[in-house]
C-alpha cells in the first residue's frame, strides 16, 4: 500500500506563494508520473501538472507560467510551488501518482488533499 499526504495549504492574498509537498510512504514503489489536480466547489478535478520519470513536465493552461511541479526522489516527496496566485485559483489540491508497485503491478494513488484559498 502506498500513501499520499499533502501539505502545505492555506490562505493566501492574491500575488503571493504557497508551496505544496506530497510525501509518499509504505509499499515500495516506482513512480511513472507524480502529479496535482484541484477541485474548486461546483467545477470538475482538473489537472494542474505532471511530472513523469523523465523529470518532463506538464502544466494546465491556466497555471502556465506560474506553477512548477518537481520531485525529490530521495525524500520521495513531490512540490507544487505556486507563485502569483490569483482568486480561481483557490480549491482542494490533490496528489496523485501512478507506477508499479513491487515493479509488478500498475497502480493509481491519491492523497486527501489540502486545501488553498486565495483571497483579494
Amino acid at each position: 500500500q502506498v500513501q499520499l499526504v499533502e501539505s502545505g495549504g492555506g490562505l493566501v492574498q492574491a500575488g503571493g506563494s504557497l508551496r505544496l509537498s506530497c510525501a509518499q510512504s509504505g509499499s515500495t514503489f516506482s513512480v511513472r508520473t507524480s502529479g496535482w489536480y484541484r477541485q474548486a466547489p461546483g467545477k470538475e478535478r482538473e489537472l494542474v501538472a505532471l511530472i513523469d520519470y523523465g523529470d518532463s513536465t506538464t502544466y494546465g493552461d491556466s497555471v502556465k507560467g506560474r506553477f512548477t511541479i518537481s520531485r525529490d526522489n530521495l525524500k520521495r516527496t513531490a512540490y507544487l510551488q505556486m507563485n502569483n496566485l490569483k482568486s480561481e485559483d483557490t480549491a482542494v489540491y490533490y496528489c496523485n501518482v501512478h507506477g508499479y508497485v513491487g515493479g509488478i503491478h500498475y497502480s493509481e494513488f491519491w492523497g486527501q488533499g489540502t486545501q488553498v484559498t486565495v483571497t483579494s
